[in-house]
């Protein structure tokens, strides 16, 4: 018999956090979190993503032994503002037996209808900044921080309970020495001279600070077409800012200017902190720092996070300057291959900048839906 159980406590929140770390263990491509940010990241008084959000988080049990794990998730700008009423689900882990899965799918479908939803959809986050996605294909190749890694019998089970696919997205690699630096190089002078644009790069974490608000302004208007879409709110700048900006090698950042200064385009990537990650196995002491600021530092791997580009300057080659800049970054710290996040398979605009890139499709992965009206 399966039993499901909401949880609050940070005891439990800590359960639910390191349940797949029993489900994967001795996985070889599952990439576990930091154990402690994450249960702070379901702390609705220190995320301010739980100003306009609600969560609910769930174990399953099987003989007294916790099986399976699934949040629900209410987005009220998206139900209020954007009127899409839509039930999220995220977190959702789960031993391959379809009772569990069944089981814990069973409890967001009562909260949706509770709060007089339309349909349910996942696995997600709390927006478009967090993971997505049920992994479909690549299951032989490592995860990143961002991204969720499942099991092969994920997919079934989101089928036999009734899900259809709603969203596709794939995710690409590309070799840096792929990338033909000496076309961008040609193409960015003009550009430079044309639109009164330079480039911006950074040594020091404290440089990028004043450009953050701004960054995030460009992120909601390049990203507002997307189906996921929903914007980021102050309260989150101030804690992004706050939490990771400080940690990132300022190196792998990249800023485009015009002659007033004003921010037009930005990049974040990060360097791979995948393995690093394995090796700390959810604790930061007393090894975990150590393998993280050594992978800041020395990683072979990029992980290509962010783009974005004010609408004035979109379809005008600006993001060329970007890739001019990452790849001197790249090449002076020995970076070998650029990892792109997901991206929606629909999403022709952002393919088409990877284009020259000799980029390949090493996993793919998409969101479920189920009608709940």
């Amino acid at each position: 018999m399966i039993t499901v159980k909401e949880i609050s406590t940070k005891k439990e929140l800590k359960k639910f956090v390191k349940f797949p770390f029993k489900l994967y263990k001795n996985n070889k491509y599952w990439v576990p979190p930091i154990i402690k940010d994450e249960v702070t990241s379901f702390n609705k008084t220190k995320n301010p993503v739980f100003e306009h959000a609600d969560a609910r988080f769930f174990l399953a049990y099987k003989n007294d032994t916790i099986v399976g794990r699934i949040s629900a998730i209410i987005n009220w700008i998206e139900v209020k503002e954007q009127k899409v009423k839509k039930m999220r689900f995220g977190w959702f882990d789960f031993i391959d037996d379809h009772e569990v899965s069944k089981s814990l799918l069973e409890k967001v479908i009562e909260i949706g209808k509770e709060n007089k939803l339309e349909f349910i959809e996942g696995p997600v986050g709390f927006s478009n900044l967090d993971k997505v996605g049920v992994l479909t294909y690549g299951f032989d190749h490592i995860g990143t921080m961002v991204t969720w890694y499942n099991y092969p019998y994920y997919e079934q089970h989101y089928k036999q309970f009734g899900l259809e696919v709603s969203k596709k997205y794939i995710e690409n690699y590309f070799l840096i020495k792929d990338v033909g630096i000496s076309k961008y190089s040609r193409i960015n002078k003009i550009l430079k001279v044309r639109y009164k644009l330079r480039e911006l790069n950074f040594t020091s974490s404290k440089d990028i600070l004043p450009y953050v608000e701004e960054m995030f302004a460009i992120f909601n208007s390049s990203y507002s077409k997307l189906s996921t879409f929903i914007p980021v709110t102050d309260a989150q700048i101030k804690y992004f800012k706050k939490k990771f900006i400080p940690f990132i090698n300022p190196e792998f950042i990249k800023f485009v200017i015009d002659e007033n200064d004003r921010l037009v385009a930005f990049a974040i990537t990060m360097p791979s902190f995948a393995k690093a990650l394995q090796k700390a196995n959810g604790k930061l002491l007393p090894s975990g720092i150590f393998h993280l600021l050594k992978a800041r530092n020395n990683s072979d791997a990029a992980v290509l996070y962010l783009i974005g580009v004010i609408p004035e300057f979109q379809k005008k080659g600006v993001t060329s300057i970007i890739f001019e800049e990452c790849y001197r970054s790249y090449e002076k710290l020995g970076i070998k291959k650029g990892f792109i996040t997901p991206e929606l398979e629909d999403n022709t605009e952002i393919h088409l900048i990877w284009r020259h890139f000799n980029p390949v499709i090493h996993k793919k992965r998409c969101t479920f839906k189920l009608d709940i009206s």
